[in-house]
């Protein structure tokens, strides 16, 4: 770019120097041309030579020099350049700051997404511990009920005998878990209300199904679903035993509890 416009520079010098030449050309060229003054011949009496002596000097006319009209300043190189090298930082000014700006905007992102990732981490962490603690103690509550189960059903049926099988004694017991038709149960704080129904099933399994159960403030379960515990893998089986899980019916609550039931399936 520099260099093409020294070129025009150069061009348009060239083409404005040769119009003043043809201005100046013609403007000579049509002066009118004046002849010079010789003088006037006076003659005395009748003599040849009496005229006088004839100045041989011819009268000088005074010479009209015209002025040639001022040149205009061409710009020089060094305006040209300067002119360019304003432009040039004008322009690297420009993008400097665009760019400072886009690094701004790119930096503010990632601290954005740094903060919504810290933020759903930690949300993710006190929602694991918060399971985890839950998970905890209800395991305590297991272990305790399971304690007491193992330290009161041994007596069941020594002392009176009056025949009444384990379901019969440990049906509502506060501790929160029992048995009903071969299956257990186990619910903090709850107790059973009537029987477990036993699963429908047509596959010729034997072993059992653990089965996590959620129930509602109203002793509805809410949901059930196959869970660790578990010694049999057919599918068929288990939805048998999620689907009996889900009739059962316990005691209300002020809140959600989690427990589970446990079906033993033995071969027909």
């Amino acid at each position: 770019m520099k260099h093409e416009s020294k070129i025009y520079g150069f061009l348009g010098s060239a083409v404005f120097m040769l119009l003043l030449f043809l201005l100046l050309w013609f403007i000579y060229v049509d002066r009118p041309w004046q002849p010079e003054d010789e003088g006037i011949m006076v003659s005395f009496g009748d003599a040849d030579m009496g005229g006088g002596q004839e100045s041989e000097e011819p009268a000088v006319q005074p010479s009209t020099t015209i002025a040639p009209p001022p040149t205009p300043a061409l710009p020089s190189d060094n305006d040209l350049m300067t002119q360019e090298d304003e432009e040039t930082l004008a322009l690297q000014k420009q993008r400097l700051e665009e760019k400072k700006r886009k690094q701004q905007e790119e930096a503010e992102r990632i601290r954005k997404q740094k903060e919504e990732q810290a933020r759903l981490e930690a949300e993710r962490i006190a929602k694991e511990k918060a399971i985890a603690e839950q998970k905890a103690k209800e395991q305590a509550a297991i272990d305790k009920a399971n304690q007491l189960g193992s330290l009161f059903g041994k007596g069941g049926n020594t002392s009176g005998g009056n025949g009444a099988d384990d379901s019969t004694a440990t049906k509502g017991n506060p501790a929160g878990h029992g048995s009903s038709g071969g299956n257990s149960w186990s619910l903090k704080g709850r107790d059973l209300r009537g029987t477990l129904v036993s699963p429908s099933y047509n596959s010729n399994e034997e072993g059992k199904v653990v089965v996590e159960i959620r129930v509602n403030a109203a002793g509805k379960v809410i949901d059930a679903r196959a869970t660790s515990g578990t010694t049999i893998s057919d599918k068929e089986t288990q939805r048998a035993a999620e689907n009996a899980a889900r009739q059962a019916t316990f005691s209300s609550g002020e809140n959600d509890v989690i427990g589970t039931i446990t079906y033993v399936f033995k071969l027909k």
